[in-house]
């Protein structure tokens, strides 16, 4: 799936792993493309993560992992932002 310039890598075991913490792969495809602030990485199993914070269009903070696999993104894993990160994303954008 393509949303905007970014293409992502879905299938059916990350849209489940995202379900669990209730997130829509629109969520975080919407959190992808909006900018979102970069807050760890890991190289894990000789893979790459990124653990960002964002939002989407209706305001929601979330923290997102996500991996680059084969020119996409693949999602690893995105949950609700707690008050701590909620409060640091609305001081990174003022």
């Amino acid at each position: 799936m393509v949303h905007g310039a970014i293409e992502f890598d879905w299938d059916a075991e990350n849209r489940r792993h995202l379900e669990r913490h209730r997130v829509t792969p629109g969520e975080f495809e919407e959190l992808m493309a909006g900018d979102p602030l970069c807050l760890e990485y890991q190289a894990e199993n000789d893979e790459e993560r990124y653990k960002v914070l964002g939002a989407t269009r209706t305001g929601r903070i979330l923290i997102a992992v996500w991996t680059p696999r084969r020119g996409k993104v693949r999602a690893v894993t995105a949950y609700a932002a707690g008050p701590l990160y909620r409060r640091l994303y609305s001081e990174s954008r003022q």
